[in-house]
């Protein structure tokens, strides 16, 4: 995805955790919204989920948080694991589990972690990939939201 592009369609989901299904319509128009992807093979995806969840609390009045599992390997497939390790790591947003990888090739993902930060209309104003950079994300995340940035 390059900047400005409009958020896809959330479809093509295995299954949803913490959440009944949420369509782009549901975000449009309200607030921007933060779709990370990670997997549960992923420690660095495991490293930066307390940064994560940290915005998913802290932004909560103001952000949608979405969490997409993007399965890099077979045993990623186990559903049980993706709860598991949702569970030991709090990850208590909304999970759209990609096991076919239809929303990772409609982003054109290639990576965990990977963070796309959408404005309230759906337009991309931001994306980074790896575990680092989170006071990048902060920076980015408080533009879109319209605070004075330092």
């Amino acid at each position: 995805m390059k900047l400005r592009d409009q958020m896809p369609e959330l479809e093509g989901a295995t299954t949803w955790y913490n959440s009944k299904p949420i369509t782009k319509d549901d975000l449009l128009g309200g607030k921007p919204t933060l779709i990370h992807f990670w997997s549960v093979s992923c420690g660095l995806c495991k490293e930066a989920m307390p940064n994560v969840n940290e915005f998913r609390d802290e932004y909560a009045d103001e952000l949608n948080v979405i969490a997409v599992h993007m399965p890099r390997s077979e045993k990623d497939l186990d559903l049980d694991q993706v709860k598991e390790v949702a569970a030991e790591h709090d990850i208590s947003q909304p999970i759209f589990v990609d096991s076919a990888h239809k929303l990772t090739d409609a982003f054109d993902n290639q990576y965990v972690p990977a963070y796309y930060v959408f404005d309230a209309e759906g337009k991309l104003r931001h994306f980074q990939a790896g575990g680092g950079g989170m006071k990048m994300l902060r920076k980015r995340v408080n533009r879109v939201l319209g605070k004075a940035v330092k």
